[in-house]
């Protein structure tokens, strides 16, 4: 996501209640730890006979699982908490559906339940029994249809009326479709957002001889990537001019265009799409471009990004500039007792005094974390989340060469490139002088640790030696100088 447009900081008016006072005052420590010990319903793992729920977390995604896991932390779990899900599954790292889990076989793919949260940020792997044995109750594939706030209720597709105490949104994003007229549901033709959508899309990679990918984005790439170890004739469409251009410049999207066509992926940029046409027995047969060619395909891999799962929740208050339920700094929506964390949520990017909507892991790990921790204890600070994103592709067995970005901070303003790429690069995004934000491919352990201190600090860097660095090596050092140049 681009964090390119400034928008308002915003907070919500509400008149909260006993429980909320509580929760957002500093001076309330003791008398809050104290309502807590002694009102809360004291519940044992088997006490769900009644439709009662302390906590509902509604979504079943990666901020679900870390929220769970926070839960746990505080004691706060056994026989509390309820977690209502439309997946079949425990919540799990969805980042692996367009890396390992796409891999064929002879490349080890990555399978359930080996990404299960919270194994992504190296604690315990959260399975269907350990939610069990931590008193969670969990209902799959009984997704939330609508919820009732003056009688504190939520209602599921089965019919099912749950009574809730706190209400927490987790419902992440829906993949953006192509519409039906022009053969977005046609056979062949693929989304990825679960579990299902990946073994869907498996099955037509085991047959498949001709691939289209729609989209330069994450989905893009990754898929790609992918496709390579399938040894698929692969082609990436997109209507930008080149990879990723909601961060990558065009200097650094050119490298790892050049590195993608030397693995046989073709390019087709700049391009937009009629519609998919079928075959006579009706699967897609190929991709027709607004200029009257036809790319042939056998499977189709939409990836034109993804909308905010609002769904019933809509009451809550939407931002209608960057989408989602709108926030504030503790992920309290305007209603008393309903929060929103994860990809769903629109909240106040502190750093950058704007609000904005993440649709990264990282941030589904660490909303869902601090919301619960400011929900059951005194804890009163607002989210000072630093924008991170990373990409792992060609990493399966057999691949020359394996390649892992990570960035941080804003990408605004000039950029300088290090490196040629092979072994490693560097860009730096420099605005008034500011080192805002940093991407680095390939670099050691140490190296990736220095870019969040780069970015949170935005020490003044010199452009011109940041220029003239012969190695990315010798430029992260200049950063790091800058950097402590400014302490």
């Amino acid at each position: 996501m681009s964090f390119k447009h400034g928008l308002s900081l915003w907070c919500p008016q509400s008149s909260p209640s006993l429980h909320r006072t509580l929760q957002s005052s500093p001076s309330s420590s003791i008398g809050f730890k104290t309502f807590f010990r002694n009102h809360v319903v004291a519940a044992s793992s088997s006490s769900f006979a009644n439709e009662n729920r302390e906590y509902v977390i509604v979504g079943g995604g990666n901020a679900a699982g870390y929220a769970a896991r926070s839960f746990v932390e505080h004691g706060m779990a056994d026989g509390r908490l309820c977690i209502v899900t439309r997946e079949a599954y425990a919540p799990y790292e969805r980042p692996a559906l367009t890396k390992g889990y796409l891999f064929p076989l002879d490349k080890k793919p990555a399978r359930l339940p080996g990404f299960h949260t919270c194994v992504g940020s190296g604690g315990e792997r959260q399975t269907p029994d350990w939610y069990k044995e931590k008193g969670i109750e969990m209902l799959y594939e009984d997704p939330v249809t609508g919820i009732d706030i003056e009688k504190q209720t939520a209602t599921t597709i089965s019919g099912k009326l749950l009574k809730y105490g706190t209400l927490i949104v987790a419902t992440g994003c829906t993949a953006s479709r192509f519409p039906e007229k022009i053969g977005g549901n046609l056979p062949g033709v693929h989304y990825i957002r679960d579990v299902a959508d990946a073994d869907s899309l498996i099955l037509s990679l085991e047959r498949a001889h001709k691939l289209v990918i729609v989209g330069g984005g994450y989905i893009g790439m990754e898929v790609a990537a992918a496709a390579v170890a399938w040894k698929l004739d692969t082609t990436i469409i997109f209507p930008e001019n080149h990879l990723m251009q909601r961060l990558f410049p065009p200097s650094l999207a050119q490298k790892y265009e050049e590195l993608y066509q030397e693995n046989g992926v073709k390019f087709i940029k700049g391009a937009s799409i009629k519609n998919l046409e079928a075959s006579s027995d009706g699967h897609v047969a190929a991709v027709k471009l607004e200029n009257g060619s036809t790319i042939e395909a056998d499977t189709v891999i939409i990836g034109i990004g993804a909308k905010p799962a609002v769904g019933p929740f809509e009451r809550l208050g939407l931002n209608n500039s960057v989408g989602g339920i709108q926030v504030d700094g503790q992920f309290r929506t305007g209603i008393p007792g309903i929060f929103a964390i994860g990809d769903v949520a629109a909240f106040p990017l502190k750093m950058y005094n704007r609000m904005a909507r993440v649709e990264h892991v990282d941030h589904a790990r660490r909303s869902a974390q601090h919301c619960v921790k400011s929900l059951l204890t005194a804890h009163t600070s607002s989210y000072d989340y630093l924008p991170y994103f990373y990409s792992r592709v060609f990493e399966y067995e057999g691949s020359p060469r394996k390649i892992w970005w990570q960035f941080f901070g804003d990408n605004v303003g000039e950029t300088i490139q290090v490196g040629n790429f092979d072994p490693k690069i560097a860009t730096f995004w420099i605005d008034s002088g500011k080192l805002k934000g940093v991407l680095l491919e390939s670099g050691s352990p140490e190296e990736f640790q220095l870019l969040p201190e780069l970015a949170k600090s935005q020490p003044i860097v010199d452009k011109s030696k940041l220029q003239s660095a012969s190695s990315v090596e010798e430029a992260l050092e200049i950063a790091r100088a800058s950097l402590q140049a400014a302490v």
